[in-house]
């Protein structure tokens, strides 16, 4: 779940901008405030099976952009070819 957590939070990274403003509001209540389905649901006056459903939307959207675009992964090759940490700093700034 761990591994898992971090994937889409680095997903989130690159592609939240791609996301509606609602998707973002859901994303962020569940990876990053902690917040239970059940929690998130009773704020937005929803169901909680709503909430997964719009959860695992914006997952495999995230998802979609990853594997079109390919940012993640980009990243991921920099970061073992770039032994320098100054220099892999300022190249992960930049992107």
């Amino acid at each position: 779940m761990m591994e898992e957590t971090f994937y889409f939070t680095m997903l989130y990274d690159f592609y939240g901008e791609l996301l509606t403003p609602k998707q973002r509001e859901f994303f962020e209540s569940y990876y990053f405030d902690n917040l239970t389905l059940q929690e998130i649901a009773d704020n937005h006056g929803i169901s909680k099976n709503a909430v997964h459903k719009a959860l695992t939307s914006i997952s495999e959207r995230l998802k979609y952009y990853e594997e079109k675009l390919l940012l993640y992964q980009k990243v991921e090759k920099i970061k073992t070819c770039v032994k320098d940490e100054e220099l892999l700093k300022k190249i992960l700034e930049i992107l």
